[in-house]
Formats: C-alpha cells, structure tokens, sequence
C-alpha cells in the first residue's frame, strides 16, 4: 500500500474545506492549486500556434478568430473527460485502454505522442533561435552576420551553442518538476511566469494599436461569431476583392483562398490541442497525487490554466496581423514597373500563384523571364491584393512591420520575449511528456532514471534541429508527423468517449441523467470535429510524392491493427473460462 504523500494529503484538506465555505473560497482554492492546465497552456502557446494565428490574421482578418475559440472548447471538453477518467479511476490510462477498450488505441497514442514530442521539438528550438537572432540579442543584423550567411555558412557553432544552452536550461526546469514541495512550486511558478509574458507581450501590442486608433472593436467581436461558410467561401475584404472580378478570375483566386482557408481551420484544431496534450494531462494530475477530490479542480485548471490564455495570445496576434497585412500591400508591389514590383518581399511568396493566373490567359512556358514579371506587373491591384494574402509571414515580419507603432526597440524586445517565451515553454513541455511515455512503455513507474531518459531524448532530438529542420527534410518530417498525429486525434478523442461511456471502467462514476446527456453532446462535437479535420488533413497530405506513401501506409496498417486488436479481444472474451465455477 503506498504511503499518503503529506503535500497531496493537505492540499485535499484545503480542497474540502474551501468547498464548505463557498464558491469565493473554491475559486481562491483552485486557483492556488492550478498546475497541470498551465503545462497545457506552455505546449499549445508554441511556434505552431503563432504562425497559424498569423496567416490567420493576414488571410482572413478579423472574421476568422473564432476558429481558435471554437478549437480549444473542444480541446477542453475532451481534456476534460480524459482527466475525470483518470482521476475517477486513479489508473493510468494507457493501461485503461489496454484493458477496456483496444490495445492498438494505447499503442497508437503512445507511439504517435513520442514521435509529435521529439519532430515538434525541433522547431521549437528554431523558433528560440531566431528570437534571440533576430530580435533580442540582435547578432543576426550585423553586418558580419549577414555576409556570412550570404556567402552560403550555416552558422553551426552559434547554433549548437545556443541550443545546447537552452537544452541544459529547460533539462533543469523539467527536474525541479520531478521534484515535490518548493522545486515543483519553483516549476510551476516558472512556466505561469512564461505564459503570463507570452501573454501580457501581444495583448500589449493590440493595446497599443487600440490607442493609436488602428482597430475596428466592432468588426473584431464579430469576428468570433462562428461562420461556416469559410469554408466554401472567402473571408474578409478578400471576399470583396474577388467580387469584382470576371467568372473565370473569379473561381481562380477564389479557389486558392478557399483551400488556404481549409489548412488554416485544421491548423487550428491540431495547435489547440495536439495528440501529444492529451497524453501530458493525466500524467501530469497523477504526478501530483491527484484523485476523485480533484476533478473539479481539473476542469478549472484547464478552463483558466489553459484556455484563456491559448484564446488571448492567438486572438491578439490574429488581431494585429489582420490590421497590419490583411489586404493591404505595400507600393513596391503595387507598382505596375516589373523591376519595381520584384522589390517587394512579398514578390517571391506570390511569384507563383500570380504565374498560374496569367496561365489563365496564355502560355506562361513560352515567355522569357522578363515577359513573366511584365505581366505580372500589370495585373489589376486587386488581385496583387488577393496574391499577397496567400503569402504565409513569420513573427518577425510582424514585429517589423509594428515599429513605426512601437518602435523599432520596443517592438523587437516585445515580440522577441513573447516568441522565445512560446518556444522555450514547449521545448519543456514536450521533454516532460517524453519523459511520462517512456516510463509507460518500458512498464516502470513514472519518475526515476526512465523519465529522465525520456525527457532527454526529445530534448536531444530537438537540439539538433540545425542539422534536420533547416534541410529538405524539414517540410517531409512535418507532413508525416502533422498527418500521423491528425489521423490519431480523432481516434484518441473517440476512445476518450467511450471511456467516459464504459461502466466497466467507470462504475458508479459513469456520468448519468443530464451530465451524461451533456457530456455526451459535446464530445460528439469535438469528435465530429476533428475527424473532418482529420479526414482533410491526410487527404491533402497524401498527394505528397515522398511522405504521402507513407502516410497512407502507416494509417492502414494502423486501422488494420485495431480491427485485429478488436477481433481479438471479442473472441477471448467470448471464449469461457476453463478455471470458472459452473
């Protein structure tokens, strides 16, 4: 029998007590012992989440920021049920699955998390990187810096320094979250101080925006009213501009938005919560000793800890990147002088889809180079317009483009500290989750030199980004993780539902009545949900020549896998007992 933990034992204490004196107390209750939602909100605040609010931004405007709202409910709600699972049944839930639903369910999630931990890894560090090249500590804009990176050098000693710094430093935060009493507390407090500057460093920005009299508050809360037709249909002024356009212009552009639009709602789902999250959370409560007491703590926890601040940041960014990019364009690209227009940054992002227009019309194969940019050129602004919000930016970009706002200073150090502090945070996260499946696959008890090792490993594979995620394999790394970790979240949140249904597993725990009812209803949401976006992800992932073979291949041998776990448990469970009293 284990020994009670005198920490747990205590903050149970506090938890009953804060419940008898009312809802003010709880609230102060729960918000003193708030944690694992914060270790959520460290993960899904990372790079994935900012380049998919900005793109959000620059293609949609403000008229597409419910997106990230309605994902993250849905994360909350699936979230939700894995912990009151856990925390009714006090088993860890990879054993959970194994025994009561399917064991192909609790490989396929293992594996699928340790693979999303150690590829997501290294952007991270890429993204940490760039913070401090390009917009804290500045080397990047020397003029040495520069010259060398003309001349074709890589920059390898500076990065590995950089990341092996950050590595060492996230491997000693993620010990002090091993440990229990003031290292934990230590911990914790760290990853709040993370997020809140995360936080606090965008919502500035729109703050500063909002007194400068650049933003339209009422088109912005219209924004977050849910709109389906985006997904047939442009958003924004865009949907405007290509109004005006002939028929065949007209399907053209309106086609390339409109599958622009569609990555952008999947992105949305897979940063808000990924396959990996769902793993991290009830490990994370267990960890802390958590039990049946604590499961209204959980759903706080997430709703506070996780939720608002994954709505603030994406929505700030959303909102500044909408009012800066949205539709607008600078003169250099505006200019009908091909020589002029190819000054433009936006030039090379837009090159292609601007040929594939005057494809419309004539043979592009056959004109020289100069006779592609002199039609180009000459295309009506509008449609410039339209070709430059398909242009995918980065945070940098961004922070540029704040400075006559800003200024140059201010706008470098406020974005610098938000992207380092989206980047650093994740790194942790994910070599803590690393560190929780390892123990689970090796059969050992969470802790220990096996979580240590675990934790290593995503922290080492995520260090050495330089020599893989700045090469050709980058985009075929992120195809085939994105595709393989979209195709099991579905599947993660549809076990997650029969868990919650399953009185087997339950007992008298299984919602009934109303909260079922309840319950039920919104976990079909989230699992219709994401299993379009799922169904679209590796249908448009699949047509890639390298990883789309492999893609297919893991997900048949992944259904295949199931269907036989399943036939398999039927039949031993069909087969009688030889050992059982008649």
């Amino acid at each position: 029998m284990n020994k009670p933990n005198p920490q747990v034992e205590a903050e149970r204490e506090l938890l009953q007590n804060a419940q008898q004196q009312g809802t003010a107390a709880t609230v102060v209750a729960y918000t003193r012992l708030s944690g694992p939602g914060w270790l959520q909100s460290a993960i899904t605040l990372g790079g994935g989440s900012l380049s998919g609010a900005l793109f959000l931004g620059v293609l949609g405007g403000s008229d597409m920021l419910w997106l990230q709202l309605v994902a993250i409910i849905m994360g909350v709600v699936m979230l939700s049920a894995i912990s009151y699972v856990t925390l009714s049944t006090g088993e860890r839930p990879f054993q959970s699955i194994n025994k009561h639903i399917n064991p192909a369910l609790g490989w396929g999630w293992l594996l699928a998390t340790m693979t999303a931990n150690m590829i997501w890894c290294m952007p991270q560090f890429g993204l940490c990187y760039e913070a401090l090249e390009k917009n804290l500590i500045g080397f990047g804009n020397t003029p040495a810096y520069q010259d060398a990176v003309a001349d074709g050098a890589k920059m390898y000693p500076l990065k590995i320094g950089i990341s092996a710094f950050l590595l060492v430093l996230a491997g000693g935060l993620v010990y002090l979250n091993s440990q229990q009493g003031k290292a934990a507390k230590i911990f914790d407090w760290a990853l709040k101080l993370m997020v809140g500057v995360v936080v606090i460093s965008f919502f500035g920005v729109v703050i500063i925006m909002t007194s400068k009299g650049e933003l339209d508050w009422g088109s912005i809360l219209g924004g977050f009213v849910p709109d389906l037709t985006q997904w047939t249909q442009p958003a924004g002024k865009i949907a405007g501009l290509v109004d005006g356009l002939s028929p065949q212009v007209d399907e053209f552009w309106s086609g390339l938005v409109v599958k622009s639009q569609r990555g952008v709602m999947i992105a949305a789902a897979a940063t808000a919560v990924g396959i990996n999250m769902t793993f991290l959370l009830p490990y994370s409560m267990l960890a802390r000793g958590w039990d049946r007491p604590f499961r209204g703590l959980a759903r706080f926890d997430l709703s506070t800890g996780m939720a608002i601040p994954y709505v603030l940041v994406t929505s700030c960014v959303v909102i500044a990147a909408g009012a800066m990019f949205h539709g607008d364009i600078d003169d250099k690209f505006a200019s009908n002088d091909p020589a002029v227009m190819q000054q433009s940054p936006l030039y090379k992002g837009a090159e292609k889809n601007l040929l594939e227009r005057i494809a419309l019309n004539e043979n592009t194969e056959t004109l020289t180079a100069a006779a592609k940019a002199s039609r180009i050129a000459a295309l009506p602004e509008a449609e410039k317009r339209i070709a430059a919000s398909l242009v995918k930016r980065n945070a940098f970009q961004l922070s540029a483009s704040l400075s006559p706002l800003l200024g140059e200073t201010t706008a470098n150090v406020v974005f610098g500290i938000g992207v380092l502090g989206m980047g650093f945070s994740s790194i942790i996260i994910l070599m803590l989750i690393n560190g929780y499946a390892l123990c689970e696959m090796l059969g050992r008890p969470q802790g220990g030199a096996p979580h240590v090792i675990g934790c290593l490993i995503a922290g080492v594979v995520g260090a050495s980004w330089w020599l893989v995620w700045d090469g050709d394999a980058k985009m075929w790394l992120a195809i085939l993780v994105s595709s393989f970790g979209m195709m099991l979240l579905p599947i993660a949140y549809i076990t997650f539902f029969m868990m919650m249904n399953s009185a087997k597993l339950l007992g008298d725990d299984r919602p009934r009545g109303g909260a079922r009812v309840v319950w039920n209803v919104l976990m079909l949401i989230s699992v219709l949900g994401a299993v379009g976006a799922a169904a679209t992800a590796v249908i448009d992932k699949a047509s890639h020549k390298t990883a789309g073979p492999v893609v297919i291949g893991i997900g048949v041998l992944f259904v295949v896998s199931v269907i036989i776990s399943a036939v398999g448990k039927a039949l031993v469970g069909a087969t009688p007992d030889p050992q059982a009293k008649p």
